[in-house]
């Protein structure tokens, strides 16, 4: 079993940066492939990255070269550095973990003026 929880969403200026956090309850997170996806509303959730046990990384391109995605096994903390930000970024951001079994968190809101 494993419990994700995300942080670090909030309002932003166009241009600028955030950096969600999805802590991670369960021995199993180090054996995990993470992701981050987000919701838009009136739209289906949209995959954003992607990092393997081993860190190797995977990016939509709507997001390759503005957001990182790293991950710190000894916090069982999952990372999303998100710089440039755009007002079409503008969604709830969600973890995800694939196990085996899939483990989705609730969301943090992320939301970018103009």
């Amino acid at each position: 079993q494993l419990q994700l929880v995300e942080s670090g969403g909030g309002l932003v200026q166009s241009g600028g940066s955030l950096r969600l956090s999805c802590a991670a309850s369960g021995s199993i997170f180090s054996g995990a492939v993470m992701g981050w996806y987000r919701q838009a509303p009136g739209k289906q959730r949209e995959f954003l990255a992607r990092i393997s046990n081993g860190g190797t990384t995977n990016y939509a391109d709507s997001v390759k070269g503005r957001f990182t995605i790293s991950r710190d096994n000894a916090k069982n903390t999952l990372y999303l550095q998100m710089n440039s930000l755009k007002p079409e970024d503008t969604a709830v951001y969600y973890c995800n973990a694939w196990t085996g079994a899939v483990y989705w968190g609730q969301g943090t809101q992320v939301t970018v003026s103009s």
